[in-house]
Order: structure tokens, then sequence, then C-alpha cells
């Protein structure tokens, strides 16, 4: 196959041939023509969704495959998955979904997260044994739960602590895996950026000391924006704990304010939209929309699901060789999320398909292979 249109950040001309499911910038003669014209991006990034996940934990396979269904028809390709119960390894093999970074299950402690999320600890000193025992398991990445509620103190605190967190997170890195944790507040922070953790997920109680500790130590931030508006829904569901109550509602009302504060301050700051529990599949283009509450430009912030969140993942864009995952636009995607999240072709290793999505609802139509 052939296409050609104006790429991004830079838009030049983009000409490219598809042969075996891998991108050639060199002519291939014979090749048919598939798209001419528009806007050639490769595929997009949800650097924090969750395939495999849904309200009450393990979810069936098939259930799993539809939600990568959905993100493939958002046009997105690659998926930094953050912590699923359900063994999502076997759809590696389906070359018609998208490519998944694993996590593998969160890690906590009883009753310190939500019920039927994550592999629970009954003593700390097990972290770091535990945080070896996924990273063999081959996905790249580690997920802690950073904070949650303690309903002895009634409100946010940390899980961990500190030197706990540097051996768990000295074993991922001597097992070859990055770690990200969820923390929401504050009193996490320190110990895990000290500890030497790779990204922070969510991110709204950043203090500026945080964000000079983050700078320091070369920690990314996925904000996950578009799940900051359930903030308040939870706050109105703690009636029995109402300091915790008051805290996420102070967390909600600054966090926009503390993420643009980090990323003005040269955090390196990724899309994700935390898609699988309580915000539904196919919603990146939304996020990239609340990038740009945070100071972004369109072209920055559709880069942040896109070029360099693969630069930051360590994945190809459209480079001779690279496996042909990309998007095909008529319009220019950067004119909001009604225009990126409906690609006029996907085409996912070098198999096309016609997509469209309902990104405001986050419903998403099932894609029709040709």
């Amino acid at each position: 196959m052939r296409v050609r249109g104006r790429g991004l950040p830079e838009e030049a001309e983009v000409e490219l041939w598809v042969v075996d499911g891998r991108i050639s910038t060199e002519p291939v003669a014979g090749a048919d023509t598939v798209f001419d014209g528009g806007w050639i991006l490769p595929g997009l990034v949800d650097a924090h969704c969750h395939i495999g996940l849904g309200k009450h934990g393990e979810i069936p396979l098939d259930e799993a495959i539809a939600q990568a269904e959905i993100e493939r028809g958002a046009g997105a390709l690659l998926l930094r998955d953050c912590g699923s119960p359900t063994d999502t390894r076997s759809l590696d093999d389906r070359a018609d979904l998208p490519r998944i970074i694993r996590a593998g299950r969160h890690l906590a402690r009883p009753k310190r997260y939500i019920a039927g999320f994550a592999v629970e600890l009954e003593d700390e000193s097990q972290l770091p044994a535990a945080v070896a025992a996924e990273a063999g398991r081959g996905g790249g990445w580690i997920k802690l739960v950073g904070d949650w509620i303690d309903r002895g103190s009634g409100d946010l605190a940390p899980l961990w602590s500190d030197g706990v967190l540097k051996a768990a997170i000295d074993a991922a890195h001597e097992n070859g895996a990055r770690v990200t944790a969820h923390v929401f507040s504050e009193d996490a922070l320190p110990g895990l950026i000290n500890a030497g953790i790779d990204c922070i997920e969510h991110g709204t109680g950043l203090t500026d000391d945080n964000i000079a500790l983050m700078l320091e130590r070369g920690t990314a931030l996925v904000p996950t924006l578009i799940n900051l508006e359930n903030f308040p829904g939870i706050a109105d569901a703690a009636t029995r704990y109402p300091t915790y109550a008051a805290h996420m509602r102070d967390l909600y009302a600054r966090g926009y304010q503390r993420i643009a504060a980090a990323r003005e301050a040269g955090v390196p700051v990724y899309a994700g939209t935390d898609a699988g529990g309580m915000v539904a599949h196919g919603r990146i283009g939304d996020e990239v929309e609340a990038l740009t509450r945070i100071g972004m430009s369109p072209t920055e912030a559709l880069g942040a699901a896109c070029w360099q969140a693969r630069r930051w993942l360590g994945r190809p864009g459209l480079g001779h060789g690279a496996p042909a995952d990309l998007l095909c636009y008529s319009q220019d995607p950067r004119l909001g999320p009604d225009v990126l999240a409906a690609p006029e072709l996907v085409i996912l290793r070098g198999n096309v398909f016609r997509a469209g999505v309902d990104a405001a609802a986050g419903r998403a139509s099932r894609p029709a292979r040709e």
C-alpha cells in the first residue's frame, strides 16, 4: 500500500509504503494508493488505560478484546496498561488489536485500594519480591498504589514506607522494568520520587517542591485529566469520611493548576485517559483536548499522545522499517477530539480499518476490517 499526506509536528509531506506489515520510505512498485491528501500520524498512545479491567475488577477475555477494539477505533494503537487483573497476554498474537505495554496487576495493601483490582500484600516487606515477580511477567512496567484512603485516619495516606519503596523500585530496575504509581494527594509523592520512580499517575497533589524533585530525578507525569472530573462524585459518595471528601474536593479545585505548574516547569507530561474503570474507553481525543487547558498548544498536546509518547515508551513512529501502525485523517487532527478520534483510515500491523467514534460519549463503533 501507499499513503501520502502531511505529517506532524513539521507539517512536511509524508509519503510511505506498507510492505509485510512494515513501513518503507522507499518507493515500492505496484503499490495500491489507499490514502492521498490530508494528514498522517503514527498511531496514538493512551499512556494510562486498563485493558481487562471492569468496574468490579477482572472481566472475561472477550470483554477485554472489545475494549481494545474501541481503542483501535479511536486511533489509540499503543496502550500502556496501568494495571489489570485479567491476563491479556494472549492478545499479543492478535494482528487486529493495539499493541499493549503492561504493568501487570496493581500492588497495594489490604483494603487500601478498590476491591478486586490489586494484588494485596499483607506486609509491606513483601513489596520488593512482588515487584520482581510482576517484572518477570515481561510487561516492562510495574504499577504501585501510592496512596488511597486510610479509613483509620479518614483521609488519603501513603501505603508504603520510604525504605520499602526504594528497595522495590530498585528491584524493578534490576529486572528491566520501570515503575509508576497511582498518587492523588501530597504526602506520598516525596517518598516515591526520591526512591527513583519513573512516572507519577494523576499527580493532582503536586507541590512546587515535588515538581522540583521530579525535574531533578527525571520523573514523568501522566495526569489523566478527564478522570479528574470524577473527583466531586467520589467526594459526594464519601459521607462517612468528611476529611477525605474535603480533600478530594480541594484536589479537584487545584488539579489543573498544579498539573499546569508541572508542565510549565518542564516535567514531561503524557496523555492517558484512565479508561477501564470509571472512564469509558476510546476517549484519548478528549484527553488531548484537556491537555490544552494546562497551557499546551494543540500540537504539543497531540505530541503528548503521539510522537513524544512513543519516544518516551521506546516505540518507533513513521521511520523506515517501523511497524505499520499509523492513522490517516482528511482534516487536521489538531482541530479537536471529534476529528482526532475519527481517523479516515487506521492501519495497524499493516492491516487497514475504517473507524468512527463518538468521542464525547466515549462510545465507539466496531471498525470493519477491509
